[in-house]
């Protein structure tokens, strides 16, 4: 009984490991997700009205569209 325990220990500490490690990955792409919608808010919100106005997006948007960035707010579709 004792060969068995040993023999399916290391697959657990493998699969608890790999776990680990995609939520990991998880969090540092929600974290690189973050970071590019406070970019995008950043520079529209540096923008004048009328910079805004021609690219078709109203102030109160800005943060509509850094928060959906693959949806455009005019109705076109966006490729990511």
């Amino acid at each position: 009984m004792d060969t068995a325990f040993n023999v399916f220990k290391p697959r657990q500490t493998i699969v608890t490991v790999r776990l680990g490690f995609a939520v990991l990955a998880h969090c540092r792409d929600a974290l690189l997700e973050w970071r590019k919608r406070e970019k995008l808010r950043a520079k529209l919100d540096g923008l004048s009205d009328r910079e805004l106005l021609d690219i078709g997006i109203a102030r109160g948007e800005i943060d509509y569209v850094s928060s959906n960035r693959t949806l455009d707010p005019r109705g076109a579709v966006l490729r990511p």
